[in-house]
């Protein structure tokens, strides 16, 4: 019952995560990560069928935005570099 417990928690904290701003949500996305799959495997999850397909949704949905995220993330340090080069000569 535990598991279930954690597990169900889990995913309520990632459906919520899921409807956070951009910056907030990455942020809260490594904390989650952390909190429940950095020392433990995904496969302990105890989670009925519906569960588990919202959780495989959500899982790819927010890795395609931590990809997103990542690569605009660079274009921002890409253009607050060019804008110091700019203000410093």
């Amino acid at each position: 019952m535990e598991r279930r417990n954690r597990s169900l928690k889990a995913l309520d904290e990632l459906i919520y995560i899921d409807s956070l701003d951009s910056y907030e949500r990455a942020d809260a996305l490594v904390k989650w990560y952390t909190k429940y799959l950095d020392n433990i495997d995904i496969t302990e999850f105890d989670l009925e069928l519906n569960d588990l397909k919202r959780l495989h949704e959500l899982f790819y949905k927010n890795i395609n935005f931590l990809k997103e995220h990542k690569e605009q993330t660079r274009q921002d340090m890409v253009e607050n570099k060019k804008m110091q080069r700019f203000l410093s000569h």
